[in-house]
């Protein structure tokens, strides 16, 4: 007779960090993260079991050496190194399909979002939430641009879109582990993934906190990489920019037509008159300019389902540091 050795249980909480050229932030993380999980209990009172999973998004400096530091260290602390920068939302899906956890909590490793409201985002989801997001109290801590671009890309994206994201909310939240399986079962190449949180539904709840400047490091993102996340959040949760150009293309068609009907009677009135070459080129460069346009949004489209018939991975992990496949 073979013994059958019982899988370790599931531990409470994985959190999972994407880093790129952030060898000078990992440990301090570690100390700061570590700490606050360590005192934080299950239901009968004993401690909780942890993992922190960095994934390692194509980093060109010592990023995987701290990871395998603090995993020598630590073996609760595990890596994913993937083979090249595929972005931030497939990071995010790599650490999503690796944990183990009951809950399963996203956060970035400059700790600008405070890890000290786990414990509150825990007793949250124990009252009976599975999505538990943080919200920021402000944005002082942005530039007034940024601030006025992120304001109206929350309205823009909600009045556009079925499936409503939190304002002022990032990938810092808390995820049950039935909403992480659902999440894990989406096929998509092109991710969003606080569109597929939204679209996961659950039962969710807001917990508010003040973000801290970063205090290692600098920022991955500029404006042109938000600027494409835009894009990607709002033709990946709506249809309705291709709806735009029908009611638009109707309109125009409409003009058009009582336009003519103007024109023809203004002649049998009044005789031909010469029209202006200026009026000319005005309408001719505007429709122009709409069908460029409308053609542009259309690529977009086009280029995204181009993107899914491939099938290729959403990523491709080169090596793993104290996790094994399946998890």
């Amino acid at each position: 007779m073979t013994m059958e050795i019982p899988p370790s249980p599931s531990p409470l909480i994985s959190v999972i960090v994407p880093v790129k050229d952030e060898e000078d932030a990992i440990l301090p993380f570690v100390a700061r993260v570590s700490a606050i999980l360590d005192m934080l209990r299950e239901a009968d009172g004993s401690a909780a079991a942890w993992e922190i999973i960095f994934i390692d998004d194509g980093s060109s400096d010592a990023t995987l050496a701290a990871i395998l530091s603090a995993n020598a260290a630590d073996p609760r602390i595990q890596g994913l190194s993937l083979s090249r920068n595929f972005g931030k939302e497939a990071a995010l899906s790599a650490g999503l399909d690796n944990a183990r956890g009951r809950t399963v909590i996203p956060i970035d490793v400059d700790l600008q979002d405070p890890p000290e409201v786990i414990g509150e985002m825990l007793d949250r989801w124990r009252e009976g939430h599975e999505v538990v997001y943080g919200v920021r109290r402000n944005r002082m801590t942005d530039s007034l641009p940024k601030r006025l671009t992120a304001d109206l890309y929350y309205r823009a994206h909600n009045w556009l879109s079925m499936d409503k994201i939190p304002e002022h909310a990032g990938d810092f939240r808390l995820l049950d582990r039935k909403v992480v399986e659902v999440i894990k079962r989406m096929p998509e190449r092109n991710r969003f993934m606080k569109g597929l949180f939204a679209w996961s539904g659950f039962r969710q709840t807001a917990v508010e906190y003040d973000r801290a400047e970063r205090e290692v490091g600098t920022t991955k993102f500029n404006y042109w990489k938000l600027w494409t996340l835009a894009i990607d959040g709002i033709t990946s949760a709506s249809t309705v920019p291709l709806r735009v150009w029908s009611y638009l293309g109707g309109l125009i068609a409409l003009f058009a037509l009582f336009y003519a009907v103007f024109l023809m009677v203004r002649t049998l009135l009044f005789g031909v008159d010469v029209a202006g070459y200026p009026s000319m080129m005005v309408a001719i460069l505007f429709l122009g300019g709409v069908q460029l346009l409308s053609l542009g949004i259309l690529g977009e489209y086009v280029g995204r389902i181009l993107v899914e018939t491939k099938h290729r991975p959403i990523y491709i992990v080169r090596q793993r540091i104290g996790c094994e496949e399946g998890h």
